[in-house]
């Protein structure tokens, strides 16, 4: 077992995974924020677990920045635990660095998003994991069973989320399993981890969901409350804008500055034809004018500089992928 400090910087076929030379089949990832209390319990019970199918599993601890024994209890579960593997931030980088920095640790074909709090046990991730192995999903999503103390910031989120997404699962803020090549194919943003499901779905992976017990939580507590449902909606809105517009931002802001355009220049003609026949000059709809085509000229300006964004971000993402494979020795030009 090997406990690493990490700095980290084709949608899948249908068919069925098989297990990949020595490396085991599913990488538990499980982000860990002060969780020293609940580690011993949460490695006890996914060793019961996976005891009906040794080899199949790792589990993947990321410390993200704890300020309690996180580290000296992995350092000793190591000993205890040949499927635990580790990786350290030093200061907190959030769950989605930390489900990236889990990625880049990990050496399994499928995926699993899960907490180290207790409210999800261990010995639901086979079902999880079940239909993606069998060929029969790229991603699974579990659906919250029972009661649970952020259930309203939960719903708003997920009410929201349908409003805006067309995704055929209830909860999208949940343990999740997925293929690797999902995380592969996902941008790199703040709190992406949340709308992983979205994201996926647009790039054409499938995605099914499976009821899990929900449990309270052994120790701590949450480090989520009613005061995430503003940051969440606006982050919602950022993903809606990057999948609707990010890859051709002219067509939004193009669209806006043309009508704007063109509504200043009939309220023009307008205006001098009223002026002419009857003499009148109105000097509100001058004003309009005058902040029809300035304001649409912005919006042309800034779809043009949009455009050059996206293609940026286009390369900057295409050698991301690159370093990764090489950092990975998947290269396949190397290896031809």
């Amino acid at each position: 077992m090997t406990m690493a400090r990490v700095e980290p910087t084709a949608v899948a076929s249908g068919l069925s995974i098989a297990p990949h030379g020595d490396a085991p089949l599913v990488s538990v990832l499980v982000p860990a924020k002060d969780e020293a209390e609940n580690l011993p319990i949460f490695m006890e019970q996914a060793e019961a677990a996976f005891a009906s199918d040794p080899g199949t599993y790792e589990v993947v601890v990321i410390d993200d920045g704890s300020i309690d024994d996180t580290w000296k209890v992995l350092e000793s579960l190591a000993a205890r635990y040949p499927f635990l593997r580790a990786a350290r931030h030093r200061a907190s980088r959030g769950i989605a660095e930390s489900l990236r920095t889990g990625y880049l640790v990990s050496r399994g074909r499928v995926l699993v998003f899960y907490p180290a709090d207790l409210q999800y046990r261990p010995e639901d991730i086979p079902r999880l994991v079940a239909p993606i192995t069998g060929g029969e999903t790229d991603m699974v999503t579990g659906f919250k069973q029972g009661e649970y103390e952020k259930a309203f910031v939960s719903g708003v989120y997920n009410r929201l989320s349908r409003s805006l997404f067309n995704v055929p699962v209830r909860d999208l803020n949940s343990v999740k399993a997925y293929r690797r090549e999902v995380m592969e194919a996902l941008p790199a943003r703040p709190d992406w981890h949340r709308y992983m499901i979205v994201m996926a779905v647009a790039q054409g992976f499938t995605v099914s969901e499976v009821p899990v017990p929900l449990y309270p939580r052994h120790a701590g507590r949450s480090k989520f409350g009613i005061g995430r449902i503003p940051v969440g909606v606006i982050d919602m809105l950022a993903v809606w804008f990057e999948l609707r517009f990010a890859k051709k931002p002219l067509l939004l802001f193009g669209m806006l500055g043309a009508a704007l355009f063109l509504l200043g220049v009939l309220a023009g003609l307008a205006a001098l034809g009223w002026l002419i026949f009857a003499g009148v000059g109105l000097r509100a709809v001058w004003t309009l004018i005058q902040t029809c085509l300035v304001v649409g000229s912005v919006f042309f300006a800034t779809g043009f500089i949009g455009e050059l964004v996206a293609a940026q971000r286009a390369e900057t993402r295409e050698l991301r992928a690159r370093i990764e494979e090489l950092a990975h020795g998947r290269d396949t030009l190397l290896k031809r």
